[in-house]
């Protein structure tokens, strides 16, 4: 007798449990490349909370983190830079750690997790031009470049692509 109400108990059990799979909702998976770095997309920070620390930083300050937001541009010349954006008027520059690794150059619009040092860096008119010549920009706009520029940047020694 205890044998069969054990085996009803486990059955009413099983089917509660199979039941409740069926009801929770799929969760679509995020696929991703990995370059540099291994990193998870776990505890990632949103590009709106990023933002909120950038306000904090001041020229030499420096914070590790790892957020996601959707890459605006990668350099056509190698993949060595992207810029992601931060908000509507903000991007960020990020580069990678040691010039080690560099991501697919048909990467914008993709999601990105990048993990790495944030920071506020001054660019030099030099830096400014060469990276527009890296991003295929006309010669008159990389003319128009006459002073240097305060940009929020990133070092990332990993970084996460979406597949899709």
């Amino acid at each position: 007798m205890k044998k069969i109400i054990l085996i009803l108990a486990l059955t009413a059990l099983f089917v509660c449990c199979e039941q409740k799979k069926e009801i929770a909702p799929e969760v679509e998976k995020v696929e991703y490349a990995s370059f540099g770095v291994s990193i998870s997309d776990e505890g990632a920070l949103s590009k709106e909370e990023m933002m909120e620390k950038f306000a904090t930083l001041k020229a030499g300050d420096t914070l590790d983190v790892k957020f996601r937001s959707a890459i605006n541009e990668v350099c056509q010349k190698k993949g060595c830079w992207m810029s992601l954006n931060l908000s509507e008027d903000e991007e960020l520059f990020v580069k990678f750690k040691d010039y080690d690794f560099f991501v697919p150059m048909n990467a914008q619009d993709k999601e990105v997790i990048v993990k790495g040092k944030a920071y506020v860096n001054v660019e030099t008119v030099a830096d400014l031009k060469h990276y527009a010549k890296d991003a295929g920009k006309s010669q008159a706009l990389i003319d128009s470049i006459v002073k240097p520029e305060v940009r929020y940047s990133f070092m990332a020694d990993g970084v996460l692509i979406a597949k899709k």
